[in-house]
């Protein structure tokens, strides 16, 4: 059971690209960010002939997430639960139908930056209520795992120069602290826990010549629940997405489980 994250920065600019790293990855679920397309313009006919189930919750322009899942998905929830009155897409989750049934939440996470600032109030407000969310499908004690673009480098040795890094948004000790709130839930960080290497990316700037210099950061996570991480087996980053035509500025990292 291969289960990806990828912020794809726009699915229709970089659809070929798309498809050809969905091919090669082969997972049973992908959940996209920042796909930047409303829902009904999703490429539905193109994710869906390489074998996908596609829900989508898009926002014109901006953000936008999908999940899709060679499995059936039932029980699909757009937007976070306890975020009430926000109106950009940044949340989709569903139940994946496989052998053992396990529950996805794809989310793009909101950046922060200028902090401090209404922009960080925003963040830390929606990690507030992932955090409510986390509590309430813990309860249920089945495996779920809540992968996307969560905009935190969590260790100083997860970017490139912590110097550089120090008073951004994804990096200040109050969005370390609310990450870290998450795994002391009881729910445990992919990468951390199958490799955990230091100066290991997911994300390079397109400015600055950051993919040729090692200039990144690790910003993409998969968070499982108790159930769902004692199935982890190991993680990729696949960083050859990086250096393909036309590709995104993060690359997919991909968590496989037992059956």
């Amino acid at each position: 059971m291969k289960i990806a994250t990828w912020n794809v920065n726009s699915i229709k600019a970089r659809l070929p690209t798309v498809l050809e790293v969905l091919k090669t990855i082969d997972c049973d679920v992908v959940c996209l960010q920042e796909i930047k397309c409303e829902t009904d313009a999703f490429p539905y006919l193109e994710i869906e002939e390489l074998g996908y189930n596609c829900a989508v919750h898009g926002q014109k322009t901006y953000n936008g997430v999908a999940l899709l899942s060679k499995h059936q998905l039932e029980d699909v929830v757009k937007g976070l639960p306890d975020n009430e009155g926000d109106d950009q897409a940044r949340y989709i989750e569903a139940l994946v139908m496989c052998e053992h049934p396990i529950r996805v939440g794809g989310l793009y996470l909101p950046n922060g930056n200028p902090a401090p600032g209404d922009k960080y109030d925003y963040k830390l407000k929606w990690m507030d209520c992932l955090l409510s969310h986390a509590t309430e499908l813990l309860k249920q004690e089945d495996a779920f795992v809540l992968a996307g673009d969560y905009n935190v480098i969590p260790r100083d040795e997860d970017c490139w120069d912590p110097a550089v890094w120090r008073d951004d948004a994804l990096a200040l000790p109050s969005t370390r602290a609310a990450f870290q709130k998450l795994k002391w839930l009881g729910l445990t960080e992919a990468y951390e826990a199958a490799d955990g290497r230091a100066h290991e990316y997911t994300f390079w700037d397109y400015q600055g010549g950051a993919w040729q210099k090692g200039h990144g950061i690790r910003i993409d996570h998969l968070l499982l629940s108790p159930q769902a991480a004692d199935r982890l087996e190991k993680v990729e980053i696949f960083k050859k997405a990086r250096e393909m035509e036309k590709p995104s500025d993060h690359v997919p990292i991909i968590a496989e489980l037992t059956d």
